[in-house]
């Protein structure tokens, strides 16, 4: 239990359904890179890829005795829709009560509003964190957006990736002051800085993303189909794939057609996904990192920013990306890299022919880049702002 005088061991809970795909490898980063003064305890429903994000103090309910918990197919029959998250909110909140937690971090802003109550309930101080699809997807629905209504009239603080998504969410409804924008961080003790060169050889092209139709794949193949005309070789690398929702599905063909349409099939190695070793590996070999994000048709965004576009310029790689919500945050047009509209294939084509036509301002626009993630997105500052965060929350509301 912590006193008024002693902050040395404050409690937080973090709560997301899974620990940990592989795409959420920044989630890692934040919550093993806060200070000592945080002890973290993780709570979640399942549990992956643990080889590479196994930490201390992960409490997963698949893993509690089936006997502790209220029969789902019960539920389901019953159609107490409700109820179907109480096995879980109970046990969020016997976890947090047996380790003395006095924050509650919910990860994603629909785990947030399932997290509410056990919140309350517990009075714990509640954080929650927004990340894609939770800003710009969720609320399309209106059931959603009465959700996130209550929310915000029940949550302490909302903590963003940059300041378009901190606009976006007000403009759903949450009180400004409610608001914080945190930088997701890289571990850059990890990221070894190699300033690409290219004179000679094939030119390398290096995608990496799930195939969502928001990541924008279609018209980088269609920027690099009209390149590779101009070049004497093009080597292109997809880093990875379809995921489990439906949604990515549809533009998984559409990738394939994009390779058939534009002639790039022999050009191109679809790798899947991969671990974050593997992409890092990759990357070193790569002249070039395309991300070309756009608003989805069915509304969907990238709310902040791909992390592996901090990770990618961290490497010292030249970036092509679009301005698309939070993107120019990270990649500042110009200086740290080159932006184009969003589905704007010749604006793609043209800062490919700038990179294409003048190696020799790569080396500036790439220490700008480093230096802007140094300063800004470096896991260790950011998690010790978490940190900060968390206290004077607690010092506002939790002892009072």
């Amino acid at each position: 239990m912590i006193s008024n005088r002693d902050t040395s061991s404050l409690a937080v809970v973090h709560s997301l359904p899974t620990w940990l795909p592989l795409t959420a490898t920044w989630l890692h980063n934040q919550v093993r890179g806060l200070p000592s003064e945080i002890k973290s305890h993780i709570v979640c429903e399942t549990t992956e890829n643990l080889d590479q994000f196994n930490l201390l103090n992960i409490h997963c309910l698949k893993d509690q005795p089936r006997s502790s918990l209220v029969p789902e197919g019960l539920l389901r029959r019953l159609r107490l829709q409700k109820l179907l998250s109480q096995p879980y909110l109970d046990f969020l909140e016997r976890v947090a009560s047996i380790n003395h937690a006095r924050i509650l971090h919910s990860h994603w802003g629909d785990t947030g509003w399932r997290d509410v109550h056990a919140a309350k309930k517990s009075g714990l101080c509640h954080v929650v964190s927004f990340y894609g699809k939770d800003v710009n997807y969720y609320p399309q629905f209106p059931i959603w957006r009465r959700r996130y209504q209550h929310l915000f009239q029940q949550v302490d603080l909302i903590l963003c990736e940059g300041p378009h998504m901190a606009q976006c969410i007000m403009q759903l409804g949450c009180p400004a002051a409610k608001i914080r924008v945190q930088h997701l961080g890289v571990d850059l003790d990890r990221i070894e800085f190699r300033p690409r060169i290219w004179k000679d050889g094939p030119l390398r092209v290096l995608i990496a993303c799930s195939f969502r139709e928001k990541k924008g794949i279609p018209y980088a193949l269609h920027a690099l189909g009209l390149l590779q005309k101009q070049l004497p070789a093009l080597e292109i690398t997809i880093i990875g794939d379809a995921s489990r929702d439906p949604r990515s599905h549809p533009e998984k063909a559409r990738i394939l057609e994009g390779l058939r349409q534009h002639q790039l099939e022999d050009q191109t190695r679809l790798m899947g996904y991969q671990t974050h070793t593997v992409l890092f590996e990759e990357a070193y070999k790569h002249h070039i990192f395309i991300s070309p994000s756009v608003t989805a048709s069915d509304g969907d965004t990238e709310g902040g920013a791909p992390v592996t576009l901090i990770e990618m310029a961290a490497t010292g790689m030249p970036i092509v990306s679009t301005t698309h919500c939070d993107i120019p945050s990270i990649i500042l047009h110009g200086k740290t890299g080159l932006l184009a509209a969003e589905r704007d294939v010749d604006g793609l084509l043209q800062h490919l022919r700038r990179y294409v036509e003048h190696p020799e301002s790569w080396h500036e626009i790439l220490i700008s880049g480093r230096r802007h993630i140094e300063s800004e997105y470096n896991v260790t500052k950011q998690a010790v702002k978490l940190r900060d965060i968390y206290l004077s929350l607690f010092a506002s509301k939790g002892n009072g």
